[in-house]
């Protein structure tokens, strides 16, 4: 295997942004103080943190290829599911009896199992399914016109990640809507129209430093194989 100069710093962005959004989407809602199509926009702050993932996914499967990104999306997955446990285990650990923050520390760092598999499902489903649509589309456009990748990729990813995520973790409850799946993908998507420009300089000057621009031409697309090579 070939050694490449950047790949753990991407890798290291993708899952310490992965991570820090889902603690954001506890820790804090937005409110923008208005309603879309009657319903109040308002959502947690990961809303605008989770799209970055998806950002650093592109850019992995763009450059450096569909594997290399189907072993870092497993890797975030397994680091988030490492940090749930220890936040789990510090959770059960008595409090000092001058500490007055274990409320809090519950409430954000407290997942519920059905929010933890919403999110879980909603990520892997998501990433997998944006990793695989860039990978396609490269091919197919011969590498030409990056933005329309990024975007349509994003426009699946984010979609199924979104309607899985609010469906699993919100139906049957009190502030379910489907409405909240438009205006959270909505808001994702455009959030990687925005930073498309700054995709494109990342993605040219990756390529140019270390000298790859993978097409994925034989790949097989199957998520669970995570060999090294196929």
């Amino acid at each position: 295997m070939r050694s490449y100069r950047y790949l753990n710093f991407i890798t290291a962005v993708f899952v310490t942004v992965l991570v820090v959004s889902n603690v954001a989407s506890s820790a804090k809602i937005i409110d923008w103080g208005f309603s879309l199509l009657g319903v109040r926009l308002a959502f947690d702050a990961g809303t605008l943190l989770f799209p970055v993932s998806y950002i650093f996914g592109d850019i992995l499967t763009e450059v450096y290829g569909f594997q290399t990104a189907r072993r870092v999306i497993w890797l975030g997955f397994a680091c988030n599911l490492l940090f749930v446990f220890f936040a789990w285990v510090g959770q059960l650990l008595p409090a000092a009896s001058f500490w007055g923050g274990q409320e809090a520390y519950n409430t954000i760092l407290g997942y519920t199992p059905r929010l933890l598999a919403a999110s879980f499902a909603g990520y892997l489903a998501g990433e997998f399914i944006n990793s695989y649509v860039l990978a396609r589309m490269k091919v197919l456009t011969k590498g030409r016109w990056l933005w329309s990748r990024t975007i349509t990729s994003t426009i699946f990813g984010e979609g199924l990640d979104t309607a899985l995520f609010i469906t699993l973790a919100y139906i049957g409850t009190p502030t379910f809507a489907a409405i909240m799946i438009f205006n959270h993908w909505v808001s994702k998507v455009g959030i990687e129209v925005v930073f498309t420009p700054v995709t494109y300089a990342i993605v040219n000057w990756l390529k140019r430093k270390e000298g790859i621009d993978t097409y994925d031409f034989k790949t097989r697309y199957n998520p669970f194989s995570i060999a090294v090579k196929e």
